[in-house]
């Protein structure tokens, strides 16, 4: 790891093949807590390259569980519009509130073994991958991650490393680098993907300023007005301040509460996800089948399923 830490301060960028033997020795516990910290402190102070990212990527999923799911044809989101959905998540580490808090407020259980998530994504077209139960060898990082307290690369490769390796994924991204960083890596697979970034900083099709968009089809930008929404102001999408407040938010969107804002910025994002699922749908068939998901309570349904599953 010294030898490594050593190119790195040197400035060197590391090999596809050096940075899988880097967070492989960090996944299997041969680094120290200085170690780690100072391999997390170089990607803050520089970027992130596309073979270190795919390399990191390899060896997170090579040592991860297996869900034994018997199927990758499945997306990250959108269970209520009819799609398999393999979500993979974890608590709040540099942020207040992960996808873990929120769904253990609503009372979904994490480490379950994989008859139980097979039932769950037959049940409810929905199983949850808690990440800590998934990545037994972030064990290492996870307290020198939440002593740093800052955004560190495994923010960056969440997203890239759900262990059910679906077909079909929507990431967001907080700067239109990391868009173009997932962009170059994904174009090296087989997923079938989109990635976005609003302009104003937002990780996801905000409809508050003009979003980049990146597909195996290549880059464009888009706007609310392209995308048939009305604008929404930043204000108007402030999320909760707690587990808590985001779980009630989130059942209040479900179950048609939720704001016109809330409800376009939902919808719109589940309508990437099915464009992304179903290539020859148009944005406005796609934002149609999203919100009839919604109207419909079978979004509702699913996360009901998915708690009575167990």
């Amino acid at each position: 790891m010294k030898q490594i830490l050593n190119q790195l301060f040197d400035q060197q960028l590391l090999t596809h093949a050096e940075a899988r033997e880097a967070m492989l020795r960090i996944g299997q516990g041969e680094a120290n807590a200085a170690e780690m910290a100072a391999f997390m402190a170089v990607y803050r102070l520089r970027p992130i390259s596309v073979p270190e990212l795919a390399g990191f990527r390899e060896a997170l999923l090579s040592l991860s569980r297996d869900p034994e799911l018997g199927t990758h044809d499945t997306i990250d989101i959108v269970a209520g519009a009819g799609y398999k959905v393999t979500k993979h998540g974890n608590i709040g580490v540099s942020s207040v509130c992960g996808s873990s808090d929120v769904l253990a407020q609503l009372r979904v259980e994490f480490g379950v073994d994989n008859d139980e998530l097979r039932r769950q994504l037959e049940r409810a077209g929905i199983c949850f991958l808690h990440a800590p139960a998934f990545h037994p060898a972030m064990r290492h990082a996870g307290p020198v991650r939440r002593e740093l307290g800052v955004r560190t690369f495994f923010n960056i490769l969440g997203p890239l490393v759900n262990p059910a390796r679906p077909k079909f994924q929507v990431a967001g991204t907080f700067s239109l680098e990391l868009l173009r960083l997932y962009h170059y890596l994904l174009q090296q697979t087989d997923t079938h993907y989109a990635v976005v970034h609003a302009l104003d900083g937002y990780d996801e099709l905000s409809l508050t300023a003009a979003a980049k968009l990146a597909t195996p089809q290549g880059e464009r930008l888009v706007s609310a007005a392209d995308l048939g929404l009305t604008a929404t102001q930043p204000a108007e999408l402030a999320g909760g301040r707690t587990p808590q407040e985001s779980a009630r938010l989130f059942v209040d969107v479900l179950e048609g509460r939720g704001t016109r804002a809330q409800r376009d910025v939902v919808t719109a994002n589940a309508a990437l996800a099915i464009q992304c699922r179903e290539p020859t749908f148009s944005f406005a068939d796609s934002l149609a089948a999203a919100q009839e998901s919604l109207d419909s309570g079978r979004a509702r349904q699913a996360l009901a399923r998915l708690v009575a599953a167990i």
